[in-house]
């Protein structure tokens, strides 16, 4: 018996017709009721491809005295197959290897193309076991002979073909994640690096860098953080964050961090820095969209400052015996916002004490909402959280104003973007 449902294994395409659900004539005896019509709660959709009315009324007949319930359609050519493919996606793909507008193989390959997760059995003549196991070959789950079919053989090669389908996937979505999380853990050691430091030097520096991904990334975004010390004993520091997530962003922000440190190595310093970084920024970008904000700060031995550029970024704290400051010196636009800069970026200079800290971050920590409409934590309240806890030692410090942060903007969303933070505390006089 035929009849029409509204149920289907998939929803499809608003303005397509649903296929009609052929229903069993009877339970095969001895089998529960719950092992009968429903797979995963709905019949799943069997889409025949076959131009012989004949054989088509024979798998109807099949399926039928299955005993188990499908939603079955029917093409009449691979052209209107290909048609249904797109208007929805179905489990299984019964294909006879000889219609009117293809034969052999071709219709598999373009039943594959439009729709690669559905499994596909082939329908063979007595005579074409060889082209059957072709079939397999070149991607079907199974083939049959129409001359031997019965009832519960057909039903058990469709059940089977679905779940190895189902399998298949499976795997290849798994394989798909672990190269996400290998592709993640490069990208994580090129932004996120071990602070290049000198031993056994009297102005010696301690650092203490967190790096948290924004809710619902599963890459990495582009924010990155680096330090390095200069055989002169100085110490240089840079926070840097690329707009946008995902690889590509990812993979400039290794790019900039890579580059920063290697032309700070080489002696660049002040405006030629960053008009270097920028120029890697220009020729690494996906497009003239990408923009990334950064702040550099380089404090030299035996002094007590620190000389900054911004470009684009949120202001810093310094941490002294006083408390806590919140610092936002002059800069210029955020690198590849306006290409070739002329007036570059200014360069100031910031009383850092012996026992104090600086605290660069990404404007993730600060964008949070934490209140209806717009409100944000903005630079004024994560002063606020700082000062409250200035007593705190480095990484408590900032782990309190993470959490603090985060804690905040929970019940708004939570912390939409990446968070890096790097703490920088020089030694205390001895």
């Amino acid at each position: 018996m035929v009849s029409t449902s509204e149920l289907g294994a998939r929803h499809p395409v608003a303005g397509t017709t649903q296929q009609p659900v052929v229903r069993p004539r009877q339970a095969p005896s001895g089998q529960p009721d719950g092992l009968l019509a429903l797979w995963d709660g709905v019949p799943p959709y069997v889409l025949l491809i076959e131009d012989d009315e004949g054989d088509a009324l024979l798998v109807e007949e099949l399926v039928e005295d299955s005993g188990i319930e499908v939603r079955l359609g029917r093409a009449g050519s691979l052209a209107e197959a290909l048609r249904l493919l797109e208007a929805e996606a179905p489990e299984c793909v019964l294909l006879d290897l000889h219609l009117p507008d293809t034969q052999g193989l071709d219709g598999l390959r373009k039943v594959l193309a439009v729709c690669a997760e559905a499994a596909v059995v082939v329908l063979t003549g007595l005579s074409e076991e060889r082209a059957g196991l072709a079939a397999v070959a070149a991607g079907a789950q199974d083939y049959l002979v129409k001359g031997r079919l019965e009832a519960d053989v057909f039903m058990r090669a469709i059940r089977y073909a679905i779940q190895r389908k189902r399998t298949e996937l499976a795997t290849v979505a798994l394989q798909a994640s672990r190269l996400r999380a290998e592709e993640n853990a490069r990208l994580e050691r090129g932004l996120l690096p071990t602070p290049l430091l000198l031993d056994g030097v009297a102005d010696a520096v301690t650092v203490c860098a967190r790096y948290h991904p924004g809710r619902a990334q599963t890459l990495l975004g582009g924010d990155f953080y680096d330090v390095v010390q200069t055989p002169d004993g100085a110490t240089h520091a840079v926070v840097g964050d690329v707009s946008g997530h995902g690889p590509s962003e990812a993979a400039l922000g290794v790019c900039l961090r890579v580059a920063w440190r290697s032309f700070v190595m080489a002696g660049a310093r002040g405006a030629e820095l960053l008009r270097l970084l920028e120029r890697i920024l220009l020729a690494e970008r996906s497009g003239p969209e990408i923009f990334a904000t950064l702040v550099s700060l380089t404090r030299p031995a035996g002094t007590e400052a620190v000389s900054v550029q911004r470009a684009g970024h949120p202001g810093f704290l310094v941490r002294s015996g006083a408390g806590v400051e919140l610092r936002t010196v002059p800069g210029g636009p955020a690198l590849g916002i306006l290409p070739g800069w002329g007036a570059g970026w200014p360069v100031a200079e910031v009383d850092v004490e012996a026992g104090g800290a600086v605290m660069l971050f990404t404007d993730g920590l600060i964008e949070g909402r934490i209140g209806p409409g717009s409100d944000r934590l903005d630079e004024a309240g994560l002063l606020d959280i700082a000062r409250r806890h200035a007593d705190l030692p480095a990484e408590p410090f900032v782990d309190t104003l993470i959490r603090t942060a985060q804690g905040l903007a929970a019940d708004w969303g939570g912390l939409a973007d990446d968070v890096a933070v790097l703490h920088l505390e020089w030694n205390s006089p001895t």
